[in-house]
C-alpha cells in the first residue's frame, strides 16, 4: 500500500489559513472628500425665513438702463427712468433613504445607519456643489475657448470680460486638468520670474492677480478641463428652503431601521456678466 504525504502549505485554500493569524481590521476606510465650492462663494443665500411660500422672487435693475443727456436753454429735460427685472426661484427637493435590517445593526461591527447618513450628507453636499456649476456657473455670459493647456491669456481675458462689466473678478474656480496645466506654468510656480511665491507655499491654493484659486473636485460636477472667474458679490443666489433635514423611523412589520435625508434647493446665476467660463 502506497503512502502519500501531504504537505500543508498557505497556498492550499482553507486548509492553509488555518495554520495562519488573520485579524480583521477594526477600523472603516472611509472615502476621500471632495473639493467643493464654499457657500460663502454665493452673492445671496436665502434661507427658509426668507422664503415664505414655496418659492421667492428676485427683482433686479437692468444696468444701464437710465441716461444722462445735454439739456440746451429753455429746452424740456429728457424723460428716463431705470428698468427693472425679476426671476422666480422654487427650491426642488432633493434626498435619499435609508432602510437597514436590525439584524445588521445587531451583528455589525459599525453603526450602519449612522454611517450611511453621513454618507447621505456628503452626497447631498456634492449634488449642491454640482447645481452651483450646472444652474449658475454655466450660465456665464462670456466663454473664453483655450486649445490645449490653459494660458495666462486666456486668464486675463475672462477677467477682462468681467472688468469690461464693470465687475471685479474674486475667485478662480479650476478643475483638475486646469489646475494641472497652471502647476505648469512657469510665471507661477518659478519665484525668480515674478510668479506669486505665496501658491507655492500653499500647493497653489493661493491667487492668481488677486483672484482666490479654488480647485472642485471633477466628481462632483465639475469639468476637469473647464475653469470659471466669478465676481463673487454678484454670481449667483442659493435659495434653500429646508436645510439638510435627517428623519428616522421604524419599520417594525419588516424589523428595520430607516432614515431619510433632504433638502429644499435652488441655485441660479444673478448676474451672468459675472461670470466668465474658461474652456481648455
Amino acid at each position: 500500500m502506497k503512502h502519500v504525504q501531504e504537505l500543508l502549505s498557505t497556498s492550499l485554500g482553507t486548509e492553509g489559513q488555518l495554520l495562519i493569524p488573520r485579524k480583521i481590521y477594526d477600523t472603516l476606510i472611509e472615502e476621500v472628500d471632495k473639493n467643493l465650492i464654499p457657500r460663502s462663494e454665493a452673492a445671496i443665500y436665502l434661507g427658509p425665513g426668507q422664503i415664505p411660500g414655496s418659492s421667492v422672487d428676485i427683482d433686479t435693475m437692468d444696468p444701464n438702463t437710465m441716461d444722462v443727456r445735454e439739456v440746451v436753454e429753455g429746452a424740456e429735460i429728457p424723460l428716463d427712468e431705470a428698468e427693472y427685472s425679476s426671476f422666480n426661484m422654487k427650491p426642488k427637493k432633493y434626498g435619499v433613504s435609508i432602510r437597514i435590517t436590525k439584524e445588521m445593526l445587531e451583528d455589525a461591527k459599525w453603526n450602519l445607519l449612522q454611517h450611511n447618513i453621513k454618507i447621505a450628507g456628503k452626497r447631498i453636499a456634492e449634488n449642491e456643489n454640482a447645481l452651483v456649476i450646472t444652474d449658475a456657473l454655466d450660465n456665464a455670459n462670456s466663454t473664453v475657448s483655450g486649445s490645449g493647456a490653459i494660458t495666462i491669456a486666456n486668464i486675463t481675458r475672462a477677467m477682462q470680460y468681467l472688468e469690461d462689466e464693470d465687475y471685479n473678478p474674486t475667485t478662480l474656480f479650476v478643475g483638475m486638468e486646469v489646475l494641472n496645466d497652471l502647476r505648469n506654468i512657469d510665471t507661477f510656480v518659478e519665484a525668480n520670474k515674478v510668479g506669486n511665491t505665496d501658491m507655492i507655499k500653499s500647493g497653489f491654493l493661493g491667487t492668481i492677480y488677486g483672484m482666490n484659486v479654488i480647485k472642485v473636485s471633477s466628481n462632483a460636477g465639475m469639468t476637469s478641463a473647464y475653469a470659471y472667474v466669478t465676481d463673487k458679490a454678484w454670481a449667483y443666489v442659493i435659495a434653500e428652503k429646508r436645510p439638510v433635514t435627517i428623519e428616522n423611523w421604524d419599520l417594525p412589520a419588516y424589523d428595520m431601521r430607516a432614515a431619510a435625508i433632504t433638502q429644499r434647493l435652488k441655485i441660479r446665476y444673478l448676474r451672468a456678466k459675472a461670470i466668465a467660463k474658461i474652456t481648455t
